[in-house]
């Protein structure tokens, strides 16, 4: 019998074992409210960004993402999804980076979830702004925190 590594960490009493656990989790119920249809859908979209107004911190890390995230799927169906608020990309990286063959490192997976929150927030402004308006408080003082982190990093770069 194959023993998970979540679970030994779990046995062994890491705490941040659960909360990994309930993220990825909730990744898979993400994910699973993406019908086969709309994921057709974001694929038929556009399959690049202009990133060239991006710092340029940003810049090479959406080469990251590009390199990375074709290994499993089109570049369209990230670019052209509905998730927006940093939770939602952090949830979703993590589940792309433990699939079969994604070849995700953590330090690449920070770099792709650094790019697609600030994207999110410049290029999905509208939905970003939709969203955050909607989310409990707690909430959107956290996504807010995120994204100006994330800005503030590449700003001084």
């Amino acid at each position: 019998m194959k023993i998970k590594p979540v679970l030994v960490l779990l046995a062994l009493g890491v705490p941040l074992a659960a909360l990994f656990v309930a993220d990825v989790a909730r990744a898979e119920e993400d994910a699973a409210a993406v019908s086969k249809e709309q994921l057709a859908l974001y694929d038929k979209g556009p399959s690049s960004i202009d990133v060239s107004a991006y710092p340029a911190g940003i810049q090479k890390n959406y080469a990251v993402f590009r390199e990375k995230c074709t290994l499993c799927h089109t570049l369209a169906r990230p670019i052209n999804c509905e998730f927006v608020l940093p939770d939602e990309w952090s949830r979703y990286i993590k589940r792309m980076m433990h699939k079969p063959g994604s070849m995700i490192s953590p330090g690449q997976a920070k770099k792709i979830y650094e790019f697609l929150a600030f994207d999110s927030s410049v290029r999905k402004k509208a939905l970003f702004d939709e969203r955050l308006s909607k989310a409990a408080a707690a909430d959107k003082a956290d996504a807010e925190a995120r994204i100006k982190e994330i800005i503030d990093l590449y700003a001084q770069k």
